[in-house]
């Protein structure tokens, strides 16, 4: 199995706010993750039904990154996920257009 670079680049958009290794990470899972999915999420959803959508949270509700030295919790997910989005709307016509 070959390993394909996403498009997006995330995982290196500057933050406001300090980034540790788990977040980092957890910037560049959201980058493999197929842009018609994300474009799926709702900030309406409930916690429940955005750790069904993502489908990789394990049964104490923590989100599953390798490599990583603390757990990601719901709350941080969803904002993270929420910058990405935002990121990706920012870049994609010209990610697009270039492609």
């Amino acid at each position: 199995m070959s390993f394909v670079q996403p498009i997006w680049n995330f995982e290196q958009e500057p933050s406001n706010e300090p980034m540790d290794e788990t977040g980092v990470n957890l910037r560049a899972y959201f980058d493999r993750i197929d842009d018609d999915k994300i474009q799926q999420y709702s900030p309406s959803w409930t916690d429940e039904q955005v750790i069904e959508w993502d489908g990789n949270f394990r049964d104490d509700g923590e989100l599953m990154l390798l490599c990583c030295e603390r757990d990601v919790e719901i709350e941080e997910y969803r904002q993270v996920l929420e910058q990405c989005i935002a990121y990706r709307n920012r870049v994609r016509p010209h990610l697009i257009a270039n492609s």
